[in-house]
């Protein structure tokens, strides 16, 4: 199989593309910002910047892939540049959307491909839905062969998956677990939310590569295992070796007195509780089943990021803002009691 993959490198992707160069794909990466030295064993480097469109055209003049895979496409016009690139040079186009565009709030917290798309919350997510109803139009219309995937919750060895963190990463939730800061969860910590390991998440890409039944057709890839952020938090303290200390804290009211994008990352998502059915994924790929339970992945993320000092980015501001919070919810409580 012959692929090019616009990214490749990135949460999501560095998983797919390390299997698929292990399994001897004929792989292309199209990026900017990666040396050859970089990247797996018999992967191909095509440097450009994809919105260079002249400069990309005259590098895949000559090539014609059988899947092409744009991991960094988050607005319409990105994918109509990517339609009169590759239109006529591959026979799958797989464009990765993203499953905050479900409904919200969901009417059913159990997600199906045959889910509303409807976000009222996240501009993010409402970016994605136009995308996928371009490239719907450009399949029924014209023939263009895509596939649409929906990740959720995608974690790897290099950031902690948390429900609220500053914008420098995971990090500084983990510094306050170590010092026995008090950590923010959203809400009560009851709702249940699913994260998926790349790992998994590559194993059912690659199922659907090459695939003939997932043209013309919307996937989401996540794990079964449903938990709640409460054990999201615990697990995570548990990997560090320490003993949570946890603050509950509204979801409204953390995006009302943030500058983070807590409306669209809490209220628009995570606050919500979701549940996927893969069974549509399974039919498709039929020896698909996501292998990394939370606790073992969390634990590897833990151990990496703690062996790698360059991993660990500080959030002074994060950190700051955070104990305001606290503050706030505990006068709130005396002011109540006194």
């Amino acid at each position: 199989m012959k692929a090019l993959f616009i990214g490749g490198t990135g949460t999501i992707s560095s998983a797919i593309t390390r299997q698929l160069a292990e399994g001897g794909c004929d792989l292309y990466l199209l990026n900017r910002g990666k040396s050859k030295e970089d990247l797996p064993e018999g992967v191909t480097l095509l440097q450009a910047d994809i919105n260079d469109e002249e400069h990309v055209a005259k590098l895949i003049v000559d090539h014609k892939f059988d899947v092409v895979a744009d991991f960094i496409a988050f607005v319409p016009e990105q994918l109509e540049r990517d339609y009169r690139l590759f239109n006529g040079k591959t026979k799958q186009f797989i464009f990765i959307s993203s499953a905050s565009a479900y409904q919200t709030p969901l009417s059913d917290y159990r997600i199906s491909e045959g889910t509303p798309l409807s976000n009222p919350y996240w501009e993010y997510s409402r970016n994605k839905i136009a995308c996928e109803e371009y490239l719907l139009k450009m399949y029924r219309d014209h023939g263009f062969p895509i596939t649409i995937v929906r990740p959720s919750h995608t974690y790897d060895e290099r950031s902690i998956p948390l429900g609220v963190h500053g914008s420098r990463g995971s990090w500084q939730v983990a510094r306050r677990m170590l010092q026995n800061k008090p950590v923010i969860i959203h809400g009560d910590g009851t709702s249940l939310w699913t994260m998926t390991h790349n790992r998994d998440f590559a194993k059912g890409f690659i199922g659907l590569m090459g695939n003939i039944h997932a043209i013309g057709e919307s996937v989401h890839i996540t794990s079964d295992e449903s938990v709640t952020w409460n054990q999201i938090y615990e697990i995570i303290a548990d990997a560090l070796g320490v003993k949570l200390n946890a603050i509950h804290v509204s979801s409204s009211f953390l995006a009302a007195c943030s500058t983070e994008d807590y409306r669209g990352g809490l209220l628009g998502d995570k606050a919500n509780t979701v549940v996927f059915d893969n069974s549509k994924l399974k039919r498709l790929v039929p020896n698909f089943v996501a292998t990394t339970r939370l606790d073992q992945g969390i634990k590897e993320t833990v151990a990496h990021i703690l062996s790698h000092p360059e991993l660990q980015t500080e959030d002074p501001e994060f950190d700051e803002w955070c104990d305001k919070v606290v503050k706030a919810i505990d006068n709130a409580v005396m002011s109540i009691l006194t």
